[in-house]
């Protein structure tokens, strides 16, 4: 376990997320929960809420996303990196990490203009500006890119695959 400052930081942060991510699945698998009471034994749906459960997904699906980034667990496909010299596998990671600090850069950017364009939008069943629903991209993009750069910083040797893993089916 790192005790950088940094690492300390994105751990608590990526713990938080994924505790925010869980709340919010919590939360939607309720309110649609409640939808399809409402709308089989009540026989009147609750307006609003589509477009919250929707809202949330948003939310928990970015966040969790992000947290992913840090703790390392999106899928990857790693033969070309099983395949090269330790030396070249290490460069193959930093550029992914590289490439995915860029791409969460991309949602920061392009996602708070869709949060900017979409602000005076209002949903009009929870009375919320469209740009509360896509506020979650710019924020995870923002944690996606201080994710990479923190695993471009760190030992590249503390996020390599874990042996063995790679080859069960």
């Amino acid at each position: 376990m790192s005790t950088k400052p940094l690492a300390r930081v994105t751990r608590i942060a990526a713990d938080m997320l994924m505790i925010a991510s869980a709340i919010g699945l919590l939360l939607m698998t309720f309110i649609v929960g409640w939808q399809v009471f409402g709308r089989f034994v009540l026989n009147s749906s609750p307006s609003w809420s589509e477009q919250a459960a929707l809202t949330l997904m948003i939310w928990f699906v970015f966040l969790a996303g992000a947290a992913g980034v840090r703790e390392g667990f999106h899928i990857r496909i790693i033969a070309v990196e099983n395949a090269l010299p330790e030396r070249r596998r290490k460069s193959l990671r930093m550029v992914s990490n590289a490439v995915v600090g860029l791409c969460g850069l991309a949602m920061l950017w392009w996602g708070g203009e869709l949060v900017v364009r979409t602000w005076s939008h209002v949903i009009p069943s929870l009375g919320l500006p469209r740009g509360v629903a896509y506020g979650g991209i710019p924020i995870a993009g923002a944690l996606i890119a201080l994710f990479s750069l923190e695993r471009m910083l760190d030992d590249p040797e503390d996020h390599a695959p874990v042996a063995g893993l790679e080859e069960t089916s």
